[in-house]
């Protein structure tokens, strides 16, 4: 094995939590059981720790196993999996959905299915580090631009030629550092005129925003060639899901190794996601009202602390700049109770080393004027 030298202040360190009694609280098994109020988490309602959810995914064990066992094309499709994806296609009016055990996995394939050793994928400079993964398995040629840049887009996306040249743009809709939304509309308009594929990563928005929480690309969907979402967000559950129309789902099927050479999504996951995709029919305002709390959050915090705030959702980022700052505000936090990890370079560019927070249901106004009195005495 190549040996890697990764500077001491980039190296990572795995810890483990424990739930704790309250929703928003964990217990920190690496410092002495310490109760941490929980500001990264990507359970953005709550909804892993809910009785129905968690009944659902044991019911379901007893019928269908607690793993699948094999792949699908073996002896894995189960029942459960079918009327998942049944469910799903018809919440998002598509054609065709395929689940998956991880979006790091869907993302790959979804990238090898649209894009070969003769396309060009043009993709934003944030693009989460799968879909890099995915053009590299692919053997496609990648051309960067400016995040969230029309302008670049099109630019990219002319110079590269697109009557002769099979081209694959991939965005994410919400994307999970900056907490920055893509102007989809405008996007599938540049695509639509140029005649390119469209793939949009959904992960961080599916089951919140968008009409009812189907996400920021379902108004303009007939213009998307291809979403990927996962069910370990908003859903509280795990796993992933491709949707595409039925010819590009049947291909992904038939040549996709990510999806034929692994092992099919655990039955209990795919029961947590189905009742977590009931709960968010039932509760249309969550998504609304997850957003005023964003809005709220991000103001107070605007106000009471001088580092700059970004994200127009549930994830914000206080940029800190400088790495070692960024530990040392995340210690400092940790040390009073609060839990929001430093997110630092290769993540995010150099300079710009940040707090990020995610904001929940559960969350409510009393622990925000903590936080805020705890970042006041900060220095």
């Amino acid at each position: 094995m190549k040996k890697v030298k990764i500077p001491k202040n980039r190296i990572r360190k795995l810890k483990t939590f424990s739930l704790g009694k309250k929703s928003f609280e964990l217990v920190s098994s690496n410092s002495q059981n310490k109760k941490l109020i929980d500001l990264c988490s990507n359970d953005y309602f709550g909804l892993s720790r809910d009785k129905d959810l968690i009944k659902a995914a044991y019911e379901i064990s007893l019928l269908e196993g607690i793993g699948s066992g094999s792949s699908r094309f073996i002896t894995g499709s189960r029942p459960i999996h079918k009327l998942l994806e049944t469910e799903l296609a018809k919440w998002l009016d598509q054609e065709k959905v395929l689940l998956f055990p991880s979006g790091f996995q869907a993302n790959i394939a979804a990238i090898q299915t649209l894009a070969n050793r003769n396309s060009i994928v043009i993709a934003d400079k944030l693009i989460h580090n799968s879909l890099l993964v995915g053009v590299k398995a692919a053997q496609a040629k990648l051309v960067r631009f400016s995040h969230n840049n029309l302008k670049d887009l099109e630019d990219k996306i002319i110079k590269s030629n697109p009557t002769k040249n099979s081209i694959l743009v991939v965005v994410e809709s919400l994307y999970s550092m900056e907490g920055s939304i893509a102007p989809l509309r405008e996007i599938t308009e540049i695509c639509k005129k140029n005649s390119v594929q469209l793939l949009v990563d959904e992960a961080h928005a599916i089951g919140i925003l968008g009409p009812e929480g189907r996400g920021l690309s379902f108004n303009c969907r007939s213009d998307i060639t291809m979403i990927t979402g996962t069910f370990g967000k908003a859903f509280g559950s795990g796993g992933a899901f491709i949707a595409s129309n039925s010819e590009i789902g049947e291909y992904l099927i038939q040549t996709s190794g990510a999806f034929r050479y692994t092992t099919a999504l655990a039955p209990s996951l795919a029961a947590g996601a189905l009742e977590g995709l009931k709960k968010i029919l039932e509760n249309k305002e969550w998504g609304n009202d997850l957003l005023s709390s964003a809005n709220l959050w991000k103001d107070v915090i605007i106000k009471n602390f001088s580092f700059p705030v970004q994200g127009d959702s549930h994830i914000l980022s206080i940029i800190v700049g400088q790495e070692e700052k960024a530990i040392y505000l995340q210690k400092y936090l940790e040390e009073n109770g609060f839990l929001a990890i430093a997110i630092r370079p290769p993540t995010v560019p150099a300079g710009q080393s940040r707090i990020r927070i995610t904001i929940r249901r559960n969350l409510d106004f009393n622990l925000l004027k903590n936080f805020i009195a705890v970042l006041k005495d900060f220095k």
